[in-house]
């Protein structure tokens, strides 16, 4: 029996989503093919002789994708089964069913796509018989990467002046055990996280390397959510490759309170550490229950600077409650701690997403803001109450991407939106310095593929 596993997008990484039930499924006995459309084209071919066709939808975006293709994946094979797998698709649940999907699978998918498999092959009920969501603990398999494209045709690690590697990605664990309630992990997961074995992670990243990787993303929601997990895996991998870099992704809250494992992170090889920090706003920050302060947020910029470890912060720049001042405010907090060359550009246009099951929809301050859920764009529409807010969205997002387009570095774009910003407010504003301010001038590493969701 034929599997055609798909990946629309996940941020310039080589899919762990494919990887691993590509594993379980050929343990089963299937016939894997992966294809993943961020980096090839669809093979009508291989699509025409699958009988199960799945669909990794780990983001909006990938999902958004996703949704704009499988009526021409139905057209090629009106036959075969049609699977939507990973955190976006038991959230938009009856929408997917509606063009088609068969089966929904979210949380820990890979024993539900084993069985889907196993249930299909022996001709059983085409209807879903699996939980829309499992949160089961799964005893992992190696990821198999044997049928993707090479790391090479994915995102890189900029070190400056011209110095780039080769990057891996992985997965340590899944879920996250905070509730914050922007974010979209929440309405499956509900607080919980779950690991992936320590040898399997290792042996995965061992073939990565083996495949030219130098770096490795650990895709994690929170890496520290199980310190005990974590730090014991990162030590271990820097004892077989003392020369791998990697970089994690940790909440503000946690770098505060497992502050003594940061020297460990930058001596394992720990490069940067991406946090989303989300506003500069204390209110917006109690809407979004994310657990942590400006203040915090400071604390956390000087922790790391005497460390010596780089800091990613990640921010929610228009939300409903982003007032002009407040969007002044943050440019200019990032300028006073010069994080300038720490963010990337992107992140200053980033604009609030409530997908289905947000838990901001428990807010009456959200509720009234937003209108009827959007189907096609997955989300809940919102508008500011402030038109000149919006426009000033409009206009950064307008400006980021056309100087990115051009090769600007980060300080000139960050010098274009202070200016925007500024015109918005009908404020002429002082003339900003974007030069860091640190010594000696080491370059910022990051993903050449910037992270948001």
């Amino acid at each position: 029996m034929n599997v055609v596993l798909i990946s629309t997008y996940e941020l310039g990484h080589q899919p762990f989503g494919l990887a691993s039930p590509a594993a379980w499924l050929k343990q089963a006995g299937a016939t894997v093919t992966c294809l993943d459309l961020a980096v090839q084209r669809l093979d009508k071919q291989t699509v025409a002789s699958a009988d199960l066709v799945a669909f990794y939808v780990p983001m909006h975006t990938a999902t958004r994708i996703a949704v704009s293709i499988v009526g021409h994946v139905k057209a090629i094979n009106p036959r075969a089964h049609v699977c939507f797998f990973g955190l976006y698709a038991p959230v938009n649940e009856n929408y997917l069913r509606e063009l088609g999907a068969d089966t929904i699978l979210g949380g820990e998918f890979e024993e539900g796509l084993a069985s889907l498999y196993r249930r299909l092959s022996a001709n059983g009920s085409a209807s879903q018989q699996e939980p829309v969501i499992s949160l089961a603990r799964q005893n992992f398999l190696v990821p198999d990467r044997s049928g993707l494209p090479g790391l090479s045709q994915y995102a890189w690690l900029n070190l400056g002046d011209g110095i780039r590697r080769t990057v891996g990605y992985t997965e340590a664990s899944r879920g996250c055990k905070h509730l914050c309630r922007h974010c979209p992990i929440v309405p499956v997961y509900g607080g919980q996280f779950r690991i992936v074995q320590r040898n399997v992670v290792l042996e995965d990243i061992r073939q990565q390397v083996e495949a030219g990787a130098r770096h490795i993303t650990f895709g994690d929601p929170d890496f520290l959510n199980g310190p005990g997990h974590a730090i014991p895996l990162v030590e271990a991998l820097h004892r077989q490759f003392p020369d791998l870099t990697y970089d994690v992704t940790i909440k503000i809250e946690h770098l505060l309170k497992q502050a003594t494992v940061l020297p460990i992170l930058r001596d394992t090889g720990c490069l940067f550490v991406t946090s989303a920090v989300e506003s500069m706003d204390n209110t917006i920050l109690d809407i979004f229950d994310k657990r942590h302060t400006r203040e915090d947020f400071i604390q956390v910029v000087s922790l790391f600077r005497e460390v010596g470890l780089t800091l990613n912060p990640t921010f929610v720049t228009f939300t409903p409650w982003t007032s002009l001042e407040g969007y002044l405010d943050l440019l200019g907090w990032i300028s006073e701690l010069d994080l300038i060359d720490n963010i990337s550009p992107i992140q200053y246009a980033i604009r609030l997403l409530i997908p289905a099951g947000s838990k901001l929809l428990e807010l009456p301050i959200v509720q009234e803001r937003v209108g009827d859920f959007d189907e096609a764009a997955l989300c809940y529409p919102w508008s500011h109450p402030d038109a000149r807010v919006d426009r000033l969205h409009t206009d950064v997002l307008d400006v980021v991407k056309a100087s990115q387009g051009r090769g600007e570095s980060r300080q000139a774009i960050f010098g274009h939106v202070w200016q925007l910003a500024h015109a918005a407010a009908a404020r002429g504003g002082r003339v900003v310095s974007t030069a860091s301010r640190r010594s000696p001038q080491m370059p910022i590493p990051h993903l050449s593929e910037p992270w948001y969701c």
